[in-house]
């Protein structure tokens, strides 16, 4: 059993993601940054962070995508601008074929969702910083489960939003 942090668009923003890091240090065992942290990689506050470039992160040195392993699930991290996101998991969900990924994470929309398809969990975490479509500033916490995945839901503050819990079985 194996608990992965999601955050993404923080967009300059530092205390917030150092409070993350100390909260749940003890009780995750990978964190992910999907991007849009305008943060160079240097920065204290993104340290710990699997962190990728974002279209806000100008020179920042990180990757543009990345894979990370967890609980034996292979996660595909990437900040979701290039795959065009917004308008439809067509484009990303052929690269999760590709590299054979159970999991996706990505930003860019600021927008929390989640859903699986073809037996691979899309993942995106919502922002801490400029949330769309709600009003809370959203990160999640996977708990990976043989085939099970737990998600639950947080506000920067770090209180559950219990309600948009949800349990996804992977292929």
């Amino acid at each position: 059993m194996s608990k992965v942090l999601v955050v993404s668009d923080s967009h300059g923003l530092t205390k917030e993601l150092n409070v993350l890091r100390e909260r749940h240090s003890e009780d995750v065992d990978l964190m992910i940054h999907c991007g849009d942290s305008e943060l160079m990689p240097d920065d204290q506050a993104i340290s710990g962070y699997i962190t990728v470039r974002g279209n806000c992160d100008f020179g920042s040195g990180y990757p543009l995508e990345t894979m990370a392993e967890a609980a034996g699930k292979k996660f595909f991290v990437t900040h979701g601008h290039l795959y065009s996101v917004k308008s439809s998991l067509m484009n990303i969900k052929y690269k999760a074929q590709e590299v054979n990924a159970d999991i996706v994470c990505f930003g860019h929309s600021h927008v929390l969702g989640a859903e699986v398809i073809d037996g691979t969990l899309f993942l995106n975490p919502g922002s801490i910083r400029l949330p769309r479509e709600r009003v809370e500033k959203t990160y999640v916490i996977l708990d990976l489960q043989d085939e099970k995945v737990k998600m639950s839901v947080f506000e920067a503050d770090g209180r559950e939003i219990s309600e948009l819990a949800s349990e996804f079985v992977l292929r």
